[in-house]
């Protein structure tokens, strides 16, 4: 089972965990010189999020956000911290809100294979919430997040009472199921690490279609990418000196550059 510390339900952290969600009217604005845990731009309401039109949770009625914040508890959590094991009976659904999930699926011998990364404004544990279902994979934090929380029960009624959510969370569904689809693709028809290296990196720019160098965020260490392609941090980071040798990619902090998107076809056709 992958490390980390196994968070309790919100309402049971200790602080540095935010407060319950019973806040001052004028609570969504922090002080300029005010801290918060672990660095984040808390999020306090749902119907104060900045990004309430971008993701497709967040993106309803304001109605039903204000039913949703009701039901909602808020906290933060550390990197490394784990929100629901493999196998573990589903006790509800976290929310996004600021920072990335890993989900890691693991085996006898100690390994783990992640599965995919949660963004912001993603619905994590929804499929075992749904079915009733152990939860299929570990969710653990890939750095510091603020999540909101929502018991199964209370979220199946509240799916009971609005059906533009109950829409929503079948297009979640779909969505999990055609990543986890490519996924599986990616590593049943790669014959090769490298091949499935090059699959991935071109992956993360596949909604790019400018001329020339292509740019992605890639955060991920080369042990959390070997986790995902199903190979070593050594083999991974051996593949990428290659990859650069050859003038296909670049790296410039978090910042992927595909330089040669042909060339990296080329290999991944191989």
């Amino acid at each position: 089972m992958p490390g980390g510390e196994i968070a309790a339900e919100p309402s049971k952290l200790p602080r540095p965990a935010i407060a319950d969600r019973k806040k001052p009217a004028d609570s969504s604005r922090l002080a300029a010189d005010e801290k918060t845990p672990y660095g984040l731009p808390i999020i306090e309401s749902c119907l104060t999020c900045s990004f309430i039109r971008e993701r497709l949770f967040c993106n309803l009625p304001e109605p039903t956000l204000q039913a949703l914040d009701t039901i909602s508890s808020s906290a933060t959590y550390p990197k490394g911290a784990v929100l629901f094991v493999e196998g573990q009976p589903p006790r509800g659904v976290f929310i996004i809100c600021n920072g990335r999930i890993k989900l890691l699926a693991g085996s006898n011998g100690g390994g783990a294979l992640i599965l995919r990364i949660a963004n912001p404004g993603e619905v994590v544990g929804l499929p075992a919430t749904i079915s009733g279902r152990p939860y299929t994979a570990t969710a653990e934090a890939l750095e510091p997040i603020q999540a909101n929380f929502i018991p199964r029960d209370t979220f199946l009624q509240f799916l009971h009472e609005h059906l533009d959510v109950a829409l929503r969370v079948t297009e979640m569904l779909a969505e999990i199921y055609h990543s986890t689809y490519e996924e599986v693709r990616c590593l049943g028809l790669s014959s090769s690490a490298e091949e499935k290296l090059v699959r991935f990196l071109l992956g993360l720019a596949v909604n790019h279609s400018q001329e020339g160098p292509l740019r992605a965020s890639l955060t991920l260490t080369h042990e959390e990418i070997g986790e995902i392609i199903g190979t070593s941090r050594e083999t991974v980071t051996r593949l990428f000196a290659g990859l650069k040798r050859k003038q296909l990619v670049e790296m410039h902090g978090s910042t992927l550059v595909i330089k040669n998107k042909v060339g990296l076809e080329k290999l991944s056709a191989s």
